[in-house]
């Protein structure tokens, strides 16, 4: 293992024991936020430093195999060792790598999903109709629970827009790869003579942010309407101006809520996607200049980009990112989405493996 690598394994080690005697001191909970901090920070060193000593002590075994080689009768027993030894270092070195891998501070978090009909008009609304059942029921797999917070029907049943709030632990992680152009080959069930259409969505994948003061909005910055709820929703819904437009003028971005009768519910729920949503500004602009010096393999997550094609005639779905092609459309549609999220994990941990690697 490089000796860089060797030296940060040696820091965290070096630090978890720091971060134990603070903890048992007699003031550790005096300060609890502090000690909060603490808690966190020693439950994820711990796992990094165990593979760590555990590295060490095979390392240990190794050299004492190697001492035994000289000895005849050990001889045999000691190649059986460092083989053993061996192998079992570089899975251990694979494992430390990827546990020193920089953590996406936004991986736990709750996540907007925003899907928005393109190009392809009924069909598209149909399609992005498709796409937020597909979430829906892998969020349902998840046990994650989901709250629509706008909808924005199109006359045939489908979504010209759709925002919805998924709730769940590692919600933001195993969806953040999704943001992106969408595209569907398919017959519609408009299509009286059997073509092959071809529609595109747009998705939006926006981590909540903890607590509004997290983003710096100004009120003064807010220009804050409210309107008769429009769409289904019975007698009340067209009788009170309950929907809340909020609108950032700094930034120009327009966030509506209508889903819920009480006009200070809307409002709520208007201005935490404003935050998920300059919070999301913030970080294109970032990865923008990243992207300047090197390319992701999972793309920029700019909602342009086409990322994957959904072909029902062929029953295949393809993600153009990493070139993976499953020839299960129907379970995938059903919320059957590990396999396609964790390869594009798995893609990007590899990335960044790569760049450990590259590092002096």
């Amino acid at each position: 293992m490089k000796p860089s690598i060797l030296e940060k394994l040696a820091q965290l080690a070096n630090r978890l024991e720091e971060v134990g005697h603070l903890l048992a001191s007699e003031n550790a909970t005096a300060d609890m936020t502090q000690y909060t901090k603490l808690t966190r920070e020693h439950a994820e060193l711990t796992p990094v430093v165990e593979l760590y000593h555990r590295f060490q002590q095979v390392g240990k075994d190794i050299e004492a195999a190697q001492e035994m080689l000289s000895d005849p009768d050990m001889k045999e027993l000691a190649e059986e060792e460092l083989q053993a030894g061996k192998e079992t270092i570089e899975a251990l070195e694979v494992e430390l790598q990827k546990a020193l891998l920089p953590k996406d501070p936004n991986d736990e978090r709750n996540v907007f999903i925003e899907i928005r009909a393109g190009t392809g008009g009924d069909e598209s609304a149909l399609f992005a109709a498709d796409l937020f059942r597909m979430y829906s029921r892998f969020a349902e797999r998840q046990r994650w629970q989901v709250e629509v917070l706008s909808a924005n029907e199109s006359d045939l049943g489908g979504y010209k827009e759709v925002i919805a709030r998924l709730i769940g632990f590692g919600a933001y992680s195993q969806l953040k790869f999704e943001s992106g152009g969408h595209r569907v080959q398919r017959v519609p069930a408009t299509e009286t003579q059997g073509r092959i259409h071809t529609s595109a969505c747009t998705v939006a994948i926006l981590p909540e942010a903890d607590e509004l003061e997290e983003v710096n909005i100004n009120p003064a910055d807010l220009r804050i309407d409210t309107y008769r709820a429009s769409g289904a929703g019975g007698q009340h819904i067209n009788k009170t101006d309950s929907a809340v437009r909020v609108t950032h003028l700094p930034t120009g971005i327009v966030v509506e809520c209508q889903d819920d009768r009480s006009q200070h519910k809307n409002k709520a729920r208007a201005l935490a996607v404003l935050a998920a949503r300059i919070q999301d500004k913030e970080r294109q602009a970032r990865h923008a200049a990243e992207a300047a010096t090197r390319k992701s393999l999972i793309g920029s997550g700019d909602r342009s980009e086409r990322i994957r094609t959904y072909n029902y005639p062929q029953g295949r779905i393809t993600d153009h990112r990493i070139n993976l092609t499953l020839y299960k459309i129907d379970a995938i549609m059903d919320g059957d989405l590990t396999e396609l999220t964790q390869s594009l994990i798995t893609e990007h941990q590899t990335e960044l493996l790569a760049e450990l690697a590259n590092e002096n």
